[in-house]
């Protein structure tokens, strides 16, 4: 499933919870998060929430999905503004989608 960042987290610091986290769940962890597909392992760590549970991040990113992604592949969370900022698809070298195109490329 896509993962995405929030444009008004800190690096390692999230900023989206109550009813942000009910529409864009944080990507948690129990342990070490592995990478998977084009994904860098290199890149990917967690973050402490409030709650005390772990946030994956990648590089540096804290992670999320959304709610409205129902199969593998949907990017229908990206370039929306929501809950006072941006929210990106991230990519496997860690950025948005257009910083490393400079462009849309369907996401």
């Amino acid at each position: 499933m896509t993962v995405y960042l929030f444009e008004k987290d800190g690096p390692g610091t999230s900023r989206c919870d109550g009813a942000c986290a009910r529409v864009w769940p944080p990507l948690l962890t129990k342990g070490e998060p592995r990478a998977g597909g084009d994904a860098d392992e290199a890149l990917l760590g967690t973050t402490k929430r409030g709650d005390g549970s772990a946030q994956v991040t990648y590089d540096g990113h804290p992670l999320y999905r959304f709610v409205k992604d129902s199969a593998p592949g949907d990017v229908n969370g990206n370039e929306v503004e929501g809950f006072g900022a941006e929210w990106y698809a991230v990519t496997p070298a860690g950025g948005k989608p257009q910083e490393e195109t400079g462009q849309n490329n369907g996401y």
